[in-house]
């Protein structure tokens, strides 16, 4: 392999509604793996990542957060990114689409499409999401809500621009089949042909005029670049694509040869981005995987469930490659994934620290105790030795099979299973058996030599999974010899060279300890305010009629008693004298006010909400205060007008 081979390889951009917890972190991990294993093999490897950072969602968060959306898509890629290098990825770029040369080259990608007839105005009626962003028709909503969130839609109306994927859907369709590794797996192919193309394209949406965070239309600035063309083109801007004149960099890695993206945006990928290529007469990228979830237990993971894990804090209980060695080792080829408290422990104690730790390990510091650390000359084999030869070979072979096939968590097990058989190995021949007789020293020797340079396999090999951990055993191996190349024959490992220090890889993790930590993680998440999910599922505030707010009963309201909830850190009982009698309210305050700084205060309250019971107090009404990002606010009146006044 030349180093002017080359191989691009992207992740999907991660859109900057949150900090990303472990089950989106899968991805950037994946796919860090096979870049670092093409770079192994001599590829000259670009791997590229990055944020989606436009949307009336991001105006969304960032109006309940108290700021800018740039402001917000800045604290929030800054997290992306900081996941990213905690998690010791190696990508080459990070692309932001609020950076102003891709800005550039969407316009100009825009108004050419519009200038050759692929992109045309019109208006757009139909039933909106507004989480997904997303405009559907009647006959593809699921059960009468969005077919990708399962949220309830509404209908709106829009002026905007159309991509025409109607007059590219032939054209498509039999790339699509005359490439059959051009989707993968076999069943995402399948299901975007049978259940999207050839039903019929219909043209797509690419500008919105009901918001403003986004790229102008440069030849129509009351519409911004929606999505697909805005996000979906980081893949080539990055290289310095442009209509008129490309770069260098992008001759020379233009078309991706992978791009890794979750199996829920698919779609996009293999329709809307090949045909926006196509109308550009650009290639198309060679391969797109779609990767299954990483669920935790059965379930989506969110704050507002309690069952969210986070990358970072993860790394800091367990280590980056442990977090590393889960991730990858726990998704299946075309299935969802698990993760688990409970199996984060099992695999972290089994298969690293018993199996590959311990083998480590042992073997460093018997060769350490028997010949002073020196690698011995392997001058006595035995037939023996040659199944744990060809068992090195196959697994050099399996990796790679595996890797090229995006059967990632095969390929960890295989090189887990060679470490098994070096253990296997070592209850075979006893060392400890043969260091008691002087007549077997060669053998002992040559025993040693052969584990320690299965060893020296294992480290080579688990370098794209586990690049801290192949650090390490190299260094005690003190071996200088730990290129790809150095595996097509066994026997690189140096004899006469003196081994480091035997130091555990992995200290079991003390379950006891370790759930005490998970409960203290979970208990900051569940005491967080208010979280990203209730904003992400709220609708956009509706218009009202006068009629509408009539039926709101709004009352001054005097505070005669308050006091703290029992089992609530948020909840406060309010005692509030309405100008006929006192009624109870009850109140998600309790962070912002003490209660008795509120006695004697006049507010204002909603009378006729239905009674609900929270922590098990009636609440008659609701106390209106006022909010932005972080502070709070109750709205009081002056303290002479009288209790009962109804507000109009």
């Amino acid at each position: 392999m030349c180093k002017k081979d080359k191989y691009y390889i992207t992740t999907a951009i991660a859109y900057t509604s949150r900090k990303p917890h472990i089950g989106n972190s899968y991805e950037i991990v994946l796919t860090d793996a096979i870049a670092r294993y093409k770079r192994m093999l001599g590829y000259d490897v670009f791997f590229q990542t990055g944020t989606d950072e436009h949307g009336q969602k991001i105006e969304m968060y960032a109006q309940a957060e108290g700021c800018t959306p740039k402001e917000y898509v800045d604290k929030v890629a800054g997290e992306i990114r900081a996941i990213c290098d905690v998690l010791n990825t190696s990508y080459d770029y990070f692309i932001r689409t609020t950076d102003a040369n891709h800005e550039r080259a969407v316009q100009k990608i825009f108004k050419k499409l519009y200038e050759q007839g692929d992109i045309y105005k019109g208006s757009y009626e139909g039933l909106y999401c507004t989480p997904c962003e997303s405009f559907w028709t009647e006959s593809q909503l699921v059960d009468g809500k969005c077919p990708d969130c399962g949220r309830e839609v509404k209908p709106a109306k829009e002026e905007a621009y159309f991509l025409r994927l109607s007059k590219y859907q032939k054209q498509l369709e039999e790339y699509i089949e005359s490439h059959p590794d051009f989707i993968y797996p076999e069943s995402r192919k399948k299901e975007m042909l049978n259940n999207f193309i050839k039903p019929g394209l219909q043209d797509l949406c690419v500008s919105r005029t009901s918001f403003k965070w986004g790229i102008p239309v440069d030849f129509d600035p009351n519409h911004v670049v929606y999505v697909w063309i805005d996000a979906l083109s980081n893949y080539i801007t990055s290289l310095g694509y442009d209509t008129e004149n490309s770069s260098e960099m992008y001759r020379k890695f233009w078309p991706a040869d992978a791009h890794i993206i979750g199996k829920d945006i698919v779609r996009f990928h293999t329709i809307y981005w090949p045909i926006m290529l196509m109308a550009l007469g650009e290639p198309l990228p060679k391969q797109v995987y779609g990767h299954p979830w990483l669920l935790f237990g059965e379930d989506k993971m969110s704050k507002s469930r309690g069952n969210v894990i986070y990358a970072d804090e993860l790394c800091k209980m367990i280590g980056v490659d442990a977090v590393r060695y889960y991730l990858l080792s726990e998704m299946p080829f075309a299935n969802d994934g698990s993760i688990t408290y409970e199996t984060i422990i099992e695999r972290f104690n089994s298969d690293l620290a018993n199996t590959l730790g311990n083998l480590v390990n042992r073997t460093i510091a018997m060769n350490n105790k028997y010949f002073g650390g020196v690698i011995q000359e392997p001058s006595a084999k035995e037939e023996l030795d040659d199944e744990l030869i060809s068992c090195c070979f196959d697994t050099v072979k399996k990796v790679d099979d595996c890797i090229n096939a995006f059967h990632i968590s095969d390929a960890l097990e295989a090189v887990i299973n060679l470490a098994k058989r070096c253990n296997k190995y070592i209850d075979e021949t006893a060392p400890w058996a043969l260091a008691k007789d002087e007549a077997n020293k060669a053998r002992l020797g040559t025993v040693l030599y052969n584990l320690l340079e299965s060893i020296r396999y294992i480290a080579v090999l688990i370098q794209p999974f586990m690049p801290d951990t192949n650090k390490a055993i190299l260094t005690q191996l003190s071996c200088d010899t730990s290129d790809y190349a150095s595996l097509s024959e066994f026997g690189a490992t140096k004899a006469g060279t003196v081994l480091g220090k035997a130091e555990p890889l992995f200290v079991r993790i003390d379950s006891k300890k370790f759930f005490e930590e998970v409960e203290a993680m979970q208990k900051a998440y569940a005491e967080s305010e208010k979280t990203i999910e209730e904003i992400e599922e709220a609708e956009e505030i509706p218009q009202i009629s006068i009629d509408d707010f009539a039926k709101c009963d709004i009352r001054v309201g005097e505070v005669k008693a308050c006091e703290k909830v029992k089992k609530s850190k948020k909840l406060l009982k309010f005692s509030i004298f309405d100008g006929a009698a006192e009624r109870t309210i009850v109140s998600g305050i309790a962070q912002f006010y003490q209660p008795e700084e509120l006695v004697g205060k006049k507010i204002l309250f909603v009378s006729n909400l239905k009674p609900v019971k929270l922590c098990g107090v009636e609440s008659c009404g609701m106390i209106l205060s006022a909010c932005r990002g972080d502070e709070l606010q109750l709205v009081t009146v002056d303290e002479n007008m009288p209790a009962g006044w109804k507000i109009s």
